[in-house]
């Protein structure tokens, strides 16, 4: 004789923990899967990854030639290495990282099928927009810091370091520091908008909520954005600050949109 299957809305934490472990040894195996392609095109990320870095510093060094009256600069190799297995671990460093933006469907799916059992019927319906949705904005996030952020960030510390008449010599692990951070980090903050909107649907948040409370929400986007980026690079702090400001407000619209029209009907009215 089997046992029943416990129903999903009344799974006990233990339960819970091991639907976690599963969700998460899935993820991994996911990524892992990834990282096998995207590891054998490691090479040509690393073109990928310098591609935005190169212009900026093309331009300034080019610039900065024509400052001084020096020949204008034919070959431009600004990375170094110190350590013989630095190179080795930033490529593949960079590959797992490309692993996971590959794996990024798959993964929001599994943190759906964990949320999933803990919501009504008619929530689970979310299922598609929520992947859909949520892989969007985090590559959007993403292609935004590769084909803007990076570059604005670029232009203030290039030009602040070639303005002080100093030499590029970069290691090539700070560099990925940095672009990691940018990239990963705006797409994650691209998914504030989409976190509110479920919020609201579920009713955990207003619009009038977010706005009354909107100067605590600031205070706490700064001291993240401190806590979140390189401790060296200020500017990337404010960067990150402002465009999570920025992303507060747009969630703001987004939860006035997605609020509730009608009752709850899950709530049972005494007889």
């Amino acid at each position: 004789m089997t046992t029943p299957e416990t129903p999903p809305n009344q799974m006990s934490f233990w339960e819970h923990l091991h639907e976690l472990r599963v969700r998460l040894i899935r993820s991994l195996l996911i990524v892992a899967g990834a990282f096998a392609l995207t590891y054998f095109f490691r090479f040509r990320l690393m073109v990928w990854a310098q591609k935005p870095f190169m212009e900026t510093f093309k331009k300034h060094a080019i610039a900065q030639a024509q400052a001084a009256h020096l020949p204008i600069p034919t070959v431009f190799d600004p990375f170094a290495y110190t350590s013989l297995t630095e190179p080795f671990f930033s490529l593949m460093r960079l590959a797992v990282w490309a692993a996971i933006f590959v794996a990024a469907p798959f993964l929001f799916g599994q943190i759906w099928g964990f949320i999933k059992p803990g919501l009504y019927s008619r929530e689970r319906r979310f299922a598609i927009p929520f992947v859909l949705v949520t892989t969007g904005c985090f590559l959007g996030g993403a292609a935004f810091a590769y084909w803007n952020a990076f570059a604005f960030l670029g232009d203030i510390l290039f030009k602040e370091a070639m303005q002080a008449g100093l030499r590029t010599n970069l290691h090539l692990e700070d560099y990925l520091d940095l672009f990691i951070y940018t990239v990963v980090g705006t797409g994650l903050m691209f998914e504030l908008p989409v976190l509110v909107f479920f919020l609201a649907r579920f009713r955990l948040v207003t619009a009038t909520w977010l706005l009354k409370y909107w100067r605590h929400a600031t205070v706490a986007i700064f001291t993240i954005s401190a806590f979140l980026t390189p401790g060296d690079v200020i500017v990337t702090t404010i960067f990150f600050g402002v465009v999570l400001e920025a992303l507060y407000f747009v969630s703001v619209l987004v939860a006035w949109f997605a609020r509730p029209r009608k009752p709850r009907l899950d709530v049972i009215e005494p007889e």
